[in-house]
């Protein structure tokens, strides 16, 4: 178990360590037991004595109810230790994940980040639990039985020292051939889970295409794969048990005959061969116990791997010593900047961009697919850090702020904005949580959002499903707005946001910004010319760098790039009509 794992046992450490205090009573008890029915027989029964019988099984019984106590009390004590234990990985991969730039979360997978908080923590919480309950108490049900069978019979004692690492080595040996197939399932449940997101995410397009039946044959593949996966370490691991029974029923038939001698020859009595009969199948009990732990260990050990990859990433973005907390104003300013998302070395993205956006500018980015619009604008609440240069907001580099003081004043409505399951009302106080309702209103009313929640039967109050998929694209958008605007930021950039919409209710919102929000400082990405014409300055993007600037009518006399987007959507469009 890894140590750097074990930190999150923290507040449960009082249920960790009683645990296999009270295992270790438990078995006290146990062990106990079968010298009182050695006595019981060689005494009570060979001399007819019913009292000595009835005392002995009173004391039985008392020993009994004790180790039940103490077996239910480790029992309650474990699952406390082991689901808290499971509750704080959980908690600390989780707030890990929330620090985390978009950078870092590109080193991982949506899936591969679900399983380690489902699968993988539960693989840990068992091996934790068995760990603290039956390892601790295998060693010592070892130790106590043999030290009991010494006091009986050195003879079968010898017999059971020599099997113990025999059977233990054969045991482990199939353990640690399982091992490597248990690592690969793994590795597979990423890929199943992905599978199952990407098909539920996109059903609507599953069925718009008729694909079910490719998305079938696609999860049947890695389904199998897992299967067969399983199928081999299971079919190692399945040896244990044959092997065990085995050894057991050999070791109690040389264990007869040894003490069916004894007995003959007088040295050993009846209830005294019982009783080691008993320890025997303790002792070889734990080592199969020790084994399934062991087993359990190894699987954990590659979900521990996987867990820790998340815990030692390290986050690209951390705020300075001595953090700014206050945005001064919607001022932007690119200063030789070059990014790319592999780091310094590689492709670059955006190639010595230079820009200077005043506060309460309207300011349009167009461009071709890949041309970087959605790069630019994510600089600027620092989703990403530049690989060069700098980025300025209100005067001052943005690695300089607290990030939640800049992303406070930076509101951004992406391309793929989400919805959250909840009433209207709670999703667009994402942007504000102490709104009023009056308040949430007045921005739905901004983002041309109020109109269509009036027509739902409950308006605010109106459930959103997962995903807002309950909703039209168009709808999402504009909600996806209001939230934006809740936040009263210094900065909106919108990154296409409004492609869903009617051109109709694109002029409606931006006139809504101009009027009502004149100090914030908007930038708009989009690819109609409809929707930035208007805008105090327009950026046309190409390949990663500026290729011009300016209004549309100064950019429709200078660049070619914009005067072929304008001409091909204004005049086409006119044309067709």
């Amino acid at each position: 178990m890894s140590k750097k794992l074990l930190r999150s046992v923290r507040e449960y450490k009082r249920q960790t360590i009683l645990t296999p205090v009270f295992v270790a009573l438990e078995v006290l008890m146990e062990v106990l037991i079968p010298l009182l029915m050695a006595n019981i027989i060689d005494i009570g029964i060979a001399q007819g004595d019913l009292g000595y019988i009835i005392r002995l099984g009173l004391v039985l019984v008392v020993l009994a109810m004790i180790a039940l106590f103490f077996g239910a009390k480790a029992g309650q004590l474990g699952a406390v230790a082991s689901a808290g234990y499971a509750k704080n990985l959980r908690h600390d991969i989780f707030y890990k994940v929330q620090d985390f730039s978009f950078g870092n979360i590109d080193h991982f997978s949506t899936s591969g980040l679900v399983t380690r908080l489902t699968t993988d923590i539960t693989n840990v919480q068992m091996a934790f639990m068995f760990t603290i309950r039956l390892l601790a108490r295998a060693p010592i049900m070892i130790i106590l039985s043999l030290i009991m069978t010494m006091t009986i019979s050195v003879p079968i004692a010898l017999m059971l020292l020599v099997t113990i690492p025999i059977l233990g080595g054969i045991l482990l040996f199939i353990a640690k051939k399982a091992h490597p197939h248990f690592i690969k399932v793994f590795d597979e449940y990423d890929v199943l889970n992905n599978t199952v997101q990407e098909n539920v995410n996109a059903a609507r397009v599953v069925k718009a295409y008729v694909r079910e039946d490719h998305e079938n044959e696609k999860f049947g593949k890695i389904s199998t794969i897992v299967f067969k996966l399983f199928t081999k370490a299971e079919r190692i691991v399945a040896w244990n048990s044959p092997i065990m029974q085995f050894t057991i029923y050999a070791v109690v038939l040389i264990m007869v005959l040894i003490g069916g001698k004894s007995i003959i020859n007088g040295t050993m009595l009846t209830g005294e061969l019982t009783s080691v009969i008993v320890y025997a199948i303790q002792i070889l009990s734990s080592l199969m116990m020790v084994t399934f732990v062991f087993v359990q260990i190894m699987i954990a050990e590659a979900s521990t791997d996987r867990i820790t990859e998340v815990i030692d990433e390290v986050p690209e973005m951390e705020d300075a010593k001595e953090a700014i907390t206050d945005v001064a104003n919607g001022d932007i300013d690119f200063d030789h900047v070059d990014f790319s998302y592999s780091g310094e070395g590689g492709n670059l993205s955006l190639k010595d961009v230079n820009l200077h956006i005043k506060s309460g500018q309207i300011v349009g980015v167009i461009g071709g697919t890949g041309s970087a619009k959605s790069t630019l604008v994510q600089l600027i609440p620092r989703l990403y850090d530049v690989t060069k240069g700098s980025v300025k907001v209100g005067g001052i580099d943005v690695r300089k702020y607290s990030l939640k003081a800049l992303r406070d004043q930076v509101a951004v409505v992406l391309q793929k904005n989400v919805l959250f399951t909840g009433s209207i009302y709670e999703n667009v106080r994402w942007g504000d949580e102490n709104a009023s309702d009056e308040e949430v209103q007045r921005v739905c009313k901004l983002a041309q959002a109020d109109s269509f929640i009036q027509e739902f039967p409950a308006k605010y109050d109106t459930m959103i499903v997962e995903g807002g998929n309950n909703v039209s694209g168009g709808q999402k958008q504009r909600l996806c707005i209001a939230r934006a605007l809740l936040k009263k930021p210094k900065i909106l950039i919108l990154d296409d946001s409004t492609s869903a919409v009617d051109t109709k209710t694109d002029a409606l919102i931006r006139q809504a910004f101009r009027e009502e929000i004149p100090d914030t400082t908007k930038i708009i990405i989009a690819q109609r010319v409809s929707s930035v014409e208007d805008a105090d300055v327009i950026i046309v993007m190409e390949n990663g760098e500026i290729n011009g600037i300016g209004t549309s009518e100064e950019l429709l006399k200078t660049n070619a790039i914009y005067r072929e987007v304008y001409e091909s959507q204004v005049k086409g469009g006119a044309d067709n009509e």
